[in-house]
Order: structure tokens, then C-alpha cells, then sequence
């Protein structure tokens, strides 16, 4: 784990500048498969990108493709050597159709991964590019068995270190570490529950290290509670659980969906503690038929704020809702700083599009792992982003919290 040091000021930093170009060629907002800058001028890379268009989380996936394509149209725009063309694949969030999508990018050329979205199709989709020898970097798929060679809490390792695969996001550790530091810290609660869905390698992922770190730092864990995807519709054991032990705060490394519902069965039952959560919290607010007054003072751990005054930050928010209706999430601005640090590895790397997926491949892991890499993007707080060996970004976390309806940062 990597700068887990999350003060007041840097948790709260803005993201850095990073030069937005202003003009965009045609931006392909994208119905599946290939889709680049136009018809994609001869010698552009072939990029693969999976993720879940369709389904219950589908709004982390197409993020993922659109933040990504506007990235890959001001590439275009700017001309230059470096190109790339897109082909999307929806997995649906499952791990099987996620392998069927990557052999599906293998058909086409694939040369390079952008994926998968999700944690748990990205841990087998990695297993098959590590095995290919295809150079893959993750917007999302934040558990350490999508890079592998990560001991637990035992000190085992469960998966061989995938030496392809490199991490846009924060690792579950990460996330989990942070949010207990900055509770502590920060003195948000004195009781703290947690709910977790114990089907799901993120969520595991994130209490586990929650927990090591709270009891580290003394916080008071009073209540423990689960689900599965069978059993994520009544909520109100694990809500009697945290009200009766007297929890003035619970932790949620869940995503947004269950989320929504346990604040709503909470209020219905006249629970109101405090409320922490991780980048699967992002999208609550846009949850149908949820009232988003109930999201008010929600806390959550991210790497991007779209509301953050930067220029970089307002550009691409500005061109992602003029582009596809909506604000983007932090799934989208990892999936555009993909596009950004594929193209820096491939510049210092000096690889063309005319070398085969395994020859790009070892230019790339030399680039991005050289002592010289680094990169200043949406999702790097201000500071320069560098990778190990690991396969780990280290970047600074940041954190905000929903006000009047809009994600806000945390107040310094």
C-alpha cells in the first residue's frame, strides 16, 4: 500500500491541471465496438476497453468508455504520431462474459487493454492478458487480484503477480486503510459499523483492511454485518444490528445501488448515523426512484471531484456533459487518464503500432515502471501519479462529501 498519509489538506486537494485540448474530432459517444477518431487513421493503436454497458452497473462501465473516447478524440484533434482506436466490449458485469469479450478483442487486433471496469470480471480477464502477454491498465478494477503478488492479511499471496497489469484506481487496501485513517483522524465517530457484501471481491477486499487499520488506530468497530447479491433488497438486521450497538457512523465499502436502499430502510426506521463510503458510492445520486435527500452528508473516499475549480477538471466536465447529458463520475475521469498514460508509455517507450500486442507490451511495463515515469492527470489530486513494479498507483486520495444534492469536497 502506497501514500495511505491522508491529512486534512492533501485528502482534500484538487485535482492538478492537466492541458485539455479545446477542439474535439467527431466524438464517438458510442455504440459498441470499434470506435475511434473517425475511421481511425492507418497506424492508430488498437485499444480494447471492457465493461458493463448493460446491466445494474452499467453506469460504471459506460463512464469507463466515455471518459476514455473523449480522451482518445482531443488526442485526435491534436494530431501527432500517437492514435488510437477504441472497440468497448460489454461484459454486463460478469466474469465469464467479461473472457468472452476479451477473446472478442483478441479476434479484432487487440494490441493493448483498457479494463476490465469491475473487480471481479477484471481478476479473470487478467488472468487470460497475463497469459497473452497483453499490456493492460485498469480504470477501476481496484482488488489486488486483478495485478496479483498482494499478501493478505496472513501474508499470502492468493494470486501470482500479473507483471502486465497496472492500476488507474486505488487498491482495495488503499481505500480501506485511508477511510479508517481519515475517520480516526478526523474524529467522525466514536462507535463505528460496518456492512459489507461478502460475495464480492471489492467489498471483502476494503473491510479487510478497514478493520486492520481501525483496530490499529483504536477506533471501536461495534457491529459487523453482510449480505450477498441474493439478500441485497431487506437491510434492516444489519441496520437493527448497528443501531442497537449503538453506531454513530457506518462504513459502506459497497456500491451505490444497496447503498441507496440501506439509507432509505434507515430513515424509515429512524436511523440517522453518519455515513462513509468508497468510489463505489459514486453514482448514488442517480439512482431511480431514490430520494436524494437522504444522501445528504454522505462522506466518500474518490480520486476525482467534478465540482474540484481546476481548468483541467472544468474542461472535461464541461465536455462530458455537453457530450453524454450527465456529470462524470470518478470511473470516468481513471478511464481518460488511461487514454492519457497509455500515450505518455508509448512516447518514452518509443513503440509503434506495427509491433505485435507482446513487443508493445514490454515497452510499455519498462516505460511505466522506469523511475522517470510519473503522470499529473484528473485523478491525481495535484501531484505526480508513479507506478511500481506491483502493478499499484500511488496518488492521493481525496475526499467529498454530498451537499444540497452535489458532491462537494470536504471541507479543508
Amino acid at each position: 500500500m502506497q501514500n495511505l498519509s491522508v491529512n486534512r489538506r492533501t485528502f482534500v486537494a484538487g485535482t492538478a491541471g492537466l492541458g485539455l485540448m479545446g477542439a474535439l474530432a467527431g466524438c464517438s459517444g458510442g455504440d459498441e465496438g470499434a470506435a475511434g477518431s473517425g475511421d481511425a487513421a492507418s497506424g492508430a493503436f488498437k485499444l480494447g476497453g471492457i465493461g458493463p454497458t448493460t446491466g445494474g452497473a452499467a453506469i460504471y462501465g459506460n463512464a469507463c468508455k466515455n471518459g476514455a473516447q473523449i480522451a482518445i478524440d482531443e488526442i485526435a484533434a491534436a494530431g501527432g504520431d500517437v492514435q488510437f482506436e477504441m472497440n468497448f466490449q460489454d461484459d454486463e458485469n460478469d466474469a465469464e462474459k467479461s473472457v468472452n469479450a476479451y477473446n472478442n478483442l483478441k479476434d479484432w487486433g487487440m494490441q493493448m487493454l483498457m479494463g476490465t471496469t469491475t473487480s471481479t470480471p477484471c481478476v479473470a480477464v487478467t488472468a487470460e492478458s497475463n497469459a497473452d502477454h497483453i499490456f493492460t491498465i485498469t480504470p477501476s478494477g481496484s482488488s489486488t487480484d486483478c495485478i496479483g503478488g498482494q499478501p493478505d492479511a496472513d501474508g499470502n499471496v492468493a494470486t501470482p503477480r500479473k507483471d502486465n497489469v497496472f492500476q488507474m484506481c486505488f487498491t482495495d487496501p488503499n481505500q480501506g486503510a485511508a477511510s479508517a485513517q481519515y475517520i480516526a483522524e478526523q474524529g467522525l465517530g466514536s462507535k463505528i459499523a460496518i456492512i459489507y457484501k461478502n460475495d464480492d471481491t471489492y467489498s471483502m477486499g476494503i473491510r479487510d483492511t478497514f478493520v486492520t487499520k481501525a483496530e490499529e488506530l483504536g477506533l471501536d468497530i461495534v457491529s459487523e454485518s453482510t449480505f450477498t447479491e441474493d439478500s441485497q433488497t431487506d437491510f434492516s438486521v444489519q441496520l437493527n444490528d448497528a443501531k442497537n450497538a449503538g453506531a454513530d457512523l457506518v462504513f459502506l465499502p459497497i456500491y451505490y445501488t444497496p447503498i441507496s436502499l440501506i439509507l432509505t430502510q434507515a430513515n424509515q426506521m429512524g436511523y440517522a448515523p453518519k455515513w462513509f463510503g468508497v468510489d463505489g458510492m459514486d453514482g448514488l445520486l442517480t439512482v431511480e426512484g431514490f430520494d436524494t435527500s437522504l444522501a445528504e452528508g454522505c462522506m466518500l473516499l474518490t480520486p476525482f471531484v467534478a465540482t474540484a475549480d481546476d481548468e483541467a477538471t472544468k474542461a472535461f466536465v464541461s465536455t462530458y456533459e455537453e457530450n453524454y447529458g450527465e456529470t462524470p463520475n470518478q470511473f470516468a475521469a481513471d478511464a481518460y487518464d488511461c487514454i492519457y498514460v497509455l500515450k505518455q508509455a508509448i512516447e518514452q517507450s518509443g513503440v509503434t503500432s506495427d509491433m505485435d500486442a507482446s513487443e508493445i507490451c514490454d515497452g510499455l511495463m519498462e516505460a511505466i515502471t522506469s523511475p522517470d515515469f510519473s503522470y499529473t492527470g484528473l485523478t491525481t489530486a495535484g501531484e505526480a501519479a508513479t507506478w511500481s513494479d506491483t502493478g499499484e498507483v500511488s496518488k492521493q486520495p481525496m475526499g467529498m462529501v454530498i451537499q444540497d444534492g452535489v458532491y462537494m469536497p470536504l471541507d479543508a
